[in-house]
């Protein structure tokens, strides 16, 4: 694709002289659909308005007609440009490609055809177009059929889900290998931000396994473009998460941190507005709301809270966030509990620590990845000042030297015993004694340390 192609504007494309009557005499148009373009054509934009108001469904026919019978590329060009520039100005007139007089009217086959064929200008046009007049269908409870679903026309139409999922095909094959380097992924992303409304869009999204694209693009902003970009994919995951089977790709891939590292630093409020309404949406659901708790999603929400929002549905989703993950909180395994009240740093001398039947039935999920609890309470080590979690801490690495097979090994591989003897010298007594303990336990093994159990 020419690069003086991808950045083709509207304005110089409407600049041209378009020869119609060129197609009349070699027969490409009629008589009556050259009186209509010369009536429209350089007009201002009050004076088509009236044409269309007065005769809207004959300019769409003829539009329509153009795009399916002459194939210039400069003449297609024009004729997407007048359309997008006619529904810019009132998106209301989408309308006009549903009225009755156009039921045996394909009116939705030349914008997918060139959705494929044509160059960038061409796509991005074919692509909006479409998703707006998509949108604009009466709905079946309107009482009226819109085009592409009535059943007793002469020849096969292209139905509104043919429609639908042609151009999830194409967002997505664009989402994977975009048609312009810096206009094609913005271009899907703003489409799908419109079309995931529809429950047969996302279930089409979901077949042609497009949740994963999204992710990525998840991703903090630094300009005004990213963020705008940001703020549509998040609207997208918004929309899915009102979606069962979409939520299933959600909970398997990387969305839930990002979601989260994005609500961090954003500073948008509309950002933030629909990260935090996706969030709550997935809170109930499978396993979201644990990982909420571990990705440190508490804090978020209430140094979000502490910030004066202008919104109310965020202020009420915020607190709807808050009062849930406390609900999760509560009803967590006895393990569960204790991983929480490690990776959010508050350790005290709840029961669990000193109940031999807690460490003995729990000693194995101490294992979980790759040992975190326990890099996790040596961290704590090293960076905390509050003497009760030192304390603490320490009292649990000797627990899980005493009950682990391997406790010594991995305590020592862990480096804890240089962390541990610090604080042997520290000024609280509490800090003191545990941290001794753990001393004793690591260099005199679990059976010989067992009578020294605090």
């Amino acid at each position: 694709m020419a690069s003086d192609q991808a950045e083709l504007t509207a304005e110089q494309v409407l600049k041209r002289d378009i020869p119609w009557e060129t197609y009349m005499t070699t027969k490409l148009i009629t008589g009556t659909c050259l009186q209509l373009l010369r009536r429209y054509d350089n007009r201002p934009e009050s004076y088509r308005a009236q044409l269309l108001d007065e005769d809207g469904p004959a300019y769409i026919q003829v539009f329509v007609g153009i795009l399916r019978d002459i194939f210039k590329e400069e003449t297609v060009e024009y004729v997407l440009a007048l359309i997008d520039e006619m529904l810019a100005a009132n998106p209301k007139r989408a309308r006009l490609f549903h009225d009755k007089s156009l039921a045996n009217e394909d009116t939705y086959e030349p914008f997918l055809r060139l959705l494929w064929k044509g160059n960038w200008f061409i796509q991005e046009k074919s692509c909006k177009i479409l998703a707006v007049i998509v949108s604009a269908r009466p709905k079946p409870q309107d009482g009226i059929v819109a085009n592409g679903e009535a059943s007793n026309s002469k020849r096969k139409l292209t139905t509104i889900d043919d429609v639908l999922k042609a151009l999830v095909e194409w967002l997505c094959a664009q989402l994977k290998k975009p048609s312009h380097p810096s206009l094609g992924i913005p271009t899907a992303i703003n489409c799908l931000a419109t079309l995931l409304k529809e429950p047969v869009v996302r279930s089409s999204f979901v077949q042609a396994d497009g949740v994963k694209l999204l992710v990525p693009l998840i991703t903090p902003a630094s300009t005004q473009q990213s963020t705008q970009l940001l703020y549509e994919t998040c609207l997208c995951v918004w929309l899915l998460s009102y979606f069962e089977p979409a939520i299933e790709y959600l909970a398997t891939s990387r969305t839930l941190p990002r979601l989260i590292e994005v609500v961090k630093s954003s500073t948008k409020e509309k950002v933030v507005r629909v990260v935090v309404l996706t969030l709550r949406n997935l809170l109930s659901k499978g396993t979201f709301g644990v990982q909420m708790v571990d990705l440190g999603l508490p804090q978020t929400v209430q140094s979000l809270k502490a910030q004066a929002w202008s919104d109310e549905d965020l202020l009420e989703a915020l607190n709807q966030l808050d009062e849930g993950m406390k609900d999760n909180i509560k009803k967590l395994s006895s393990f569960d509990k204790y991983k929480q009240e490690v990776l959010l740093g508050h350790l005290d001398w709840s029961p669990m620590h000193k109940d031999p039947l807690f460490w003995r039935d729990n000693i194995s999920n101490f294992e979980e990845n790759d040992f975190q609890i326990l890099r996790v309470l040596l961290t704590i080590l090293d960076t905390s000042s509050d003497p009760r979690a030192l304390a603490v801490a320490c009292f649990d690495l000797s627990q899980f030297i005493q009950y682990h097979p391997a406790g010594r090994v991995i305590v020592t591989d862990l480096k804890a015993k240089e962390r541990v003897m610090k604080l042997m010298n520290h000024e609280n007594a509490e800090v003191t004694k545990n941290a001794l303990l753990c001393i004793q336990r690591l260099f005199l093994g679990a059976k010989y340390a067992s009578f020294l159990q605090a």
